[in-house]
């Protein structure tokens, strides 16, 4: 029988705005957009728009995914992250409005998630902001391994290999480079990133009723952020087991199609824990 899932929170129409104000007040280093809450957008506190003089970094997405988005604020990182609602892609006019907040002369690079509505209110925001006179390149992450091409119309979903590529943007941005050249650097990133989730349960809403399609000693292998379905679900193996499945399915034929980088050679391993980071 399904059940409500347990969550430590308030009130689940506030966990959003909570969890943005618990951010700032924790690290001086951050503040909110003028028009918060109902503008949720997270941004250095060190940069202003006008005046800054290297290219800004934006990334965002639905909430419920912390730290991502606004966890990854920071020199060397984000410079702004706009948050959407639970699971929910972030407002145009609230996207706008980070691109407004923080674009200098250097203009300002998007990265966004594969998912429809990530892409199309960015999108549009870019659109709208290029038409103000901002500079503004895009990079779309499509990092997921677990389904095997063709994706169909959609493609590969973004998941956490979206924080490497916030990384080496944010470096390059931080090294002073141009526009074009941190936009070339992002895409590269995004090329060379591979993911698979693997779930014990499914992820629940705050508020709502926890799904109950995974039984007791099951797992899902390929599990999406949302909670989208993945490409099987198994018995629950020892992690060596599963470990070594993941890395086959990332570096499998089909998966190599989309995968770029060659091996032997360095290689970033990043464990996540569908909704937060846990070490890289």
């Amino acid at each position: 029988m399904a059940s409500c899932g347990k969550k430590l929170i308030n009130d689940p129409n506030d966990v959003v705005t909570e969890f943005i104000e618990g951010l700032v007040e924790s690290y001086p280093g951050m503040q909110y957009l003028d028009g918060f809450p109902e503008v949720k957008v997270v941004l250095r506190a060190d940069v202003a728009g006008a005046k800054n003089d290297k290219v800004a970094i934006i990334s965002g997405g639905g909430s419920g995914h912390e730290p991502a988005h606004a966890g990854f604020v920071g020199e060397g990182m984000l410079t702004a992250a706009v948050c959407g609602d639970v699971f929910a892609s972030p407002q145009v006019d609230s996207i706008l409005a980070g691109i407004r907040a923080v674009t200098g002369p250097m203009g300002c690079l998007l990265i966004v998630k594969n998912y429809t509505g990530d892409r199309l209110n960015f999108g549009l925001a870019a659109e709208q902001a290029k038409s103000e006179g901002y500079k503004v390149e895009s990079v779309i992450v499509g990092d997921d391994c677990a389904l095997p091409p063709p994706r169909g119309i959609a493609g590969r979903r973004g998941l956490a290999g979206t924080i490497l590529v916030h990384k080496v943007a944010g470096a390059a941005a931080a090294a002073g480079l141009p526009l074009e050249d941190v936009a070339e650097e992002a895409r590269h990133a995004s090329e060379l990133v591979g993911t698979m989730g693997v779930a014990l349960s499914v992820c629940t809403l705050p508020g709502q009723v926890t799904p109950d399609r995974l039984g007791l000693g099951k797992m899902e292998l390929g599990l999406g952020i949302h909670g989208e379905p993945g490409a099987a679900v198994a018995d629950i193996q020892p992690v060596a087991v599963v470990v070594s499945h993941v890395l086959k399915q990332i570096l499998s034929p089909c998966s190599r199609k989309l995968i770029t980088f060659q091996l032997p050679g360095a290689v970033e391993w990043c464990s996540w824990s569908m909704g937060r980071l846990l070490y890289s």
